[in-house]
């Protein structure tokens, strides 16, 4: 994609309720074009996603004055999905307007040192505050923007549980490219690092919160035996040493282990009758695993294999879109994905498919569900017309 900013609804389709834009992140005054591009709408929200390559602080900073008075939040990525699907080097702004969307933040400063009961009863407070000033709308979601390499999204997500009620939970871990060095969230004008921004969002818009991913567990099983659950590193499975093991299974040398080989032959957890992945990320200088979220002596890992990944999107997608076509879909989309897409070639192809539904996100380095933290999985919210243009 050029430097010039980019407008999703002319991809598709006419301008929608929510608003999009996009620009490259080193244009001459990228920010105020955003807030030009987004229109004179009065905004409840704006969501920035914003490329490893740009000053995390001085983008949410001016953001935070060029989009006043309306609350901006965002985080730093893996690479972006823009108007054209996958893409890197952007910023991409999302703007929800007040006169569908009602929305309430909660930062939390700290993910070594917060009060889960706190944040629940800011939860349930803001919740019944926003029922009683809208009761006519109906719909609502919880979005999370965590520090990515925080390791904290398994505890968080898990203990804020209690507070949603029935509201679905969907969000995605910060990135840093592939560099992993340090990830931001973005709040309030600032960039804040260990941190995370909880967002409730109430709206006239009919939504879904979904969890896709394109793996299909194995009969293959194996058994973690020695861990480091603090620091998400696997030491032993099966008894032996960890990377050596799963190399075996795999049938390939321990040492040709890499990023690639994670991602073509993860792993699964089995929770309640579904499978969520628990991603390597890498082998240390040990020889152990290092994953991408929570894991723990006694667990159960299977091995999965992987569909062809733009047949099943297409396949998703097209779930989402059969009975009305969404004004836009907000996705979280790990970057081991992205990654699998350029080892076999398929980025235009899967680049299309986003672009032709509306996907605007970024890509992340984990997912949120509800109450659990995944890995290689796409989570998001597909926001439908308003009920009262349904049947205009």
């Amino acid at each position: 994609m050029d430097q010039a900013v980019g407008w999703a609804e002319t991809h598709t389709r006419e301008p929608g309720i929510v608003k999009t834009a996009f620009a490259h992140y080193d244009a001459d005054d990228a920010i105020n074009q955003l807030a030009s591009a987004l229109g004179g709408t009065e905004h409840a929200l704006v969501v920035l996603f914003v490329t490893s390559k740009a000053d995390a602080a001085s983008v949410i900073a001016e953001a935070a004055s060029a989009f006043a008075p309306a609350p901006v939040i965002g985080c730093t990525t893996a690479g972006e999905l823009a108007g054209q699907g996958y893409t890197e080097e952007q910023i991409v702004a999302i703007g929800l307007p007040a006169s569908h969307f009602a929305v309430r933040t909660i930062l939390v400063p700290d993910l070594n040192d917060f009060s889960a009961q706190d944040i629940i009863h800011e939860m349930i407070r803001n919740r019944n505050e926003m029922t009683e000033a809208d009761p006519e709308w109906h719909h609502e979601f919880t979005f999370l923007l965590i520090d990515g390499l925080s390791t904290k999204e398994d505890a968080l997500t898990s203990e804020l549980a209690v507070g949603l009620g029935p509201v679905p939970l969907f969000g995605g871990s910060a990135g840093d490219g592939t560099q992993f060095g340090n990830t931001f969230v973005l709040q309030d004008g600032l960039a804040h690092e260990n941190a995370a921004v909880l967002t409730q969002v109430r709206t006239s818009c009919p939504i879904k919160v979904f969890k896709t991913d394109h793996l299909v567990p194995t009969s293959q099983r194996m058994v973690v035996t020695d861990a480091d659950p603090a620091n998400r590193i696997v030491r032993e499975i099966n008894a032996e040493p960890a990377a050596r093991e799963y190399a075996r299974i795999l049938g390939k040398d321990p040492e040709q282990l890499n990023t690639f080989t994670f991602a073509a032959h993860p792993v699964v957890v089995q929770i309640g009758g579904q499978h969520h992945v628990r991603a390597i990320q890498r082998v240390d200088e040990n020889g152990d695993l290092v994953f991408f979220s929570a894991i723990d002596e006694g667990l159960v890992l299977t091995m999965a294999e992987p569909m062809n990944m733009a047949t099943h999107l297409e396949q998703e997608l097209a779930a989402l879109t059969q009975e009305e076509q969404p004004d836009a879909i907000l996705g979280c989309d790990c970057l081991l994905r992205r990654l699998e897409a350029q080892e076999k070639q398929m980025t235009g192809n899967l680049s299309k498919i986003l672009s032709d539904n509306r996907v605007v996100g970024f890509s992340t380095y984990g997912e949120q569900f509800n109450s659990i933290h995944v890995n290689q999985t796409l989570t998001g919210v597909a926001i439908y017309p308003p009920e009262d243009a349904q049947h205009d």
